[in-house]
């Protein structure tokens, strides 16, 4: 074996592409089969995301509106019905707090997190975290527990 007779292995090339731009004598010179003009016959063109030719893009056609909150705070929802659940399950006994949630996952250290009245709790429980609804907080206490806002 020489450099004369080397090659890829058995399968490893694929296609071998069309030679483009080497001559008129190619059939494929001149151009370079981009055609006469416009942006993708140039050199470093690339389309931007989200072109459509020229047409008006999708992101400006369709009209905006409504707003958006920038102090807008964001509430982990925890229903009770998933507390008296944890407790049947012996993961929580008497106290829930902010941290017991995180270790269980049902939520992020980073977030916060507010207790809904969906459902129904018998256990008494001590529940700590940042809001309740009028439900949940009545339904706790109902129960014997007690509600604790961080």
């Amino acid at each position: 074996m020489d450099l004369s007779n080397l090659q890829p292995a058995a399968g490893s090339a694929k296609n071998k592409g069309k030679r483009v731009g080497r001559g008129q004598g190619s059939g494929k010179g001149g151009t370079a089969t981009r055609g006469h003009k416009g942006a993708k016959s140039r050199s470093g063109y690339s389309k931007k995301i989200g072109f459509e030719g020229g047409q008006m893009p999708i992101q400006r056609r369709v009209p905006k509106f409504g707003f958006t909150n920038i102090n807008r705070k964001e509430y982990k929802g925890i229903n009770i019905d998933t507390l008296q659940q944890l407790v049947d399950d012996k993961k929580i006994n008497d106290t829930v707090d902010f941290e017991t949630l995180v270790g269980l996952g049902l939520a992020g250290k980073n977030e916060m997190i507010k207790i809904l009245g969906r459902g129904e709790i018998k256990a008494k429980l001590k529940v700590s975290a940042h809001k309740f609804t009028a439900s949940a907080k009545e339904a706790i206490e109902a129960a014997g527990g007690e509600v604790v806002t961080l």
